[in-house]
């Protein structure tokens, strides 16, 4: 979108070994608040009182009326037509086709006019700088150079930690001082990067102003200066949104995709919460890409979004 074309505190630690840890161990409170209980290796059917268990379920995991009536139908159905199949699996059949329509990855084309832009937003607190961290370092183990701009002059500590991150991975940080221009930061990082041949930059943007239309005002600002460096720039707007906030985050996806268009979204902090449902929310209500999840603090713990993957690792069944 954006208005152009399309398309633990180590100084430099190694990767964890966090990929290691499952998906499903990081899912452990999301999957015990959603399916915790309901589903035993021995159940064979999806009765009413199960349906309703589920329902009140889906919806204290902020899945949304909307969302979790539509899988309740669903489910309804499923379980008629589909008698002979575990209740695990009924729900898996119901569930995927909402997720794996936002299962696209983060691909970063091979384009002359470099750098490819990925503009971070999203409001204080979900983890952008974390994210921003954590991908740089994910596009590097892919073979991608990387820029890191630190344009979000408003928060105080804002610059100093994207530094340190660039300082963990060696990657170079465009920065000014606090308070500074924000489009200013990332219109010179963006000559730097072309000057230096990087492939990939990444920019941090303020996530709180006096208000939100404020906020705003100042991201369709930025994404302006992508079109005056260059008509032809090549971006993803890329979302940042705290799982643990519930339909919050859906009502921040809103806001954000109306007023500079969102092209994906990165869910944080599904390690440590039990409203994990919001994805199925957000995939269901905005079909925006979701393109990765964070799990954990170690840098190898944003993972792509599967959706496969990820339905498997909340309906394990019990004992």
């Amino acid at each position: 979108m954006f208005g152009f074309k399309k398309k633990n505190d180590a100084k430099n630690p190694e990767p964890s070994s966090a990929a290691t840890v499952t998906l499903s161990e990081r899912l452990k409170r999301t999957r015990t608040g959603l399916f915790g209980g309901l589903f035993s290796r021995n159940k064979t059917v999806i009765d009413n009182a199960t349906l309703e268990e589920l329902e009140d379920r889906l919806l204290l995991a902020d899945i949304g009326i909307k969302t979790t009536d539509q899988v309740i139908q669903l489910l309804k159905a499923e379980s008629k037509n589909n008698s002979s199949a575990n209740p695990l699996e009924q729900l898996k059949q119901v569930l995927h086709p909402t997720l794996k329509k936002v299962e696209k990855p983060l691909i970063i084309p091979d384009i002359p006019n470099k750098p490819y832009l990925i503009l971070v937003v999203g409001v204080n607190g979900v983890g952008k700088t974390t994210t921003i961290g954590k991908l740089a370092k994910r596009l590097q183990t892919e073979g991608k150079s990387v820029m890191l701009a630190a344009g979000d002059t408003f928060r105080a500590a804002a610059i100093e930690q994207l530094q340190v991150w660039g300082e963990r991975n060696r990657i170079k940080v465009v920065a000014q001082t606090h308070g500074s221009d924000s489009g200013a930061v990332i219109f010179d990082a963006l000559k730097s990067a072309r000057a230096n041949n990087i492939d990939v930059l990444i920019a941090d943007t303020a996530g709180r102003l006096h208000n939100k239309e404020r906020l705003m005002e100042e991201m369709k600002k930025i994404h302006r200066i992508g079109t005056k460096f260059d008509a032809d720039l090549q971006s993803e707007v890329l979302l940042v949104l705290d799982a643990g906030t519930g339909q919050n985050a859906l009502l921040q996806a809103k806001q954000f995709n109306e007023m500079i268009g969102v092209d994906g979204i990165v869910l944080t902090k599904l390690d440590g919460t039990a409203k994990g449902g919001i994805v199925f929310s957000l995939a269901d209500e905005l079909n925006i890409p979701i393109r990765f999840i964070g799990v954990g603090e170690q840098v190898d713990d944003l993972r792509p979004f599967n959706a496969a993957e990820f339905i498997d690792a909340l309906l394990v069944a019990e004992e």
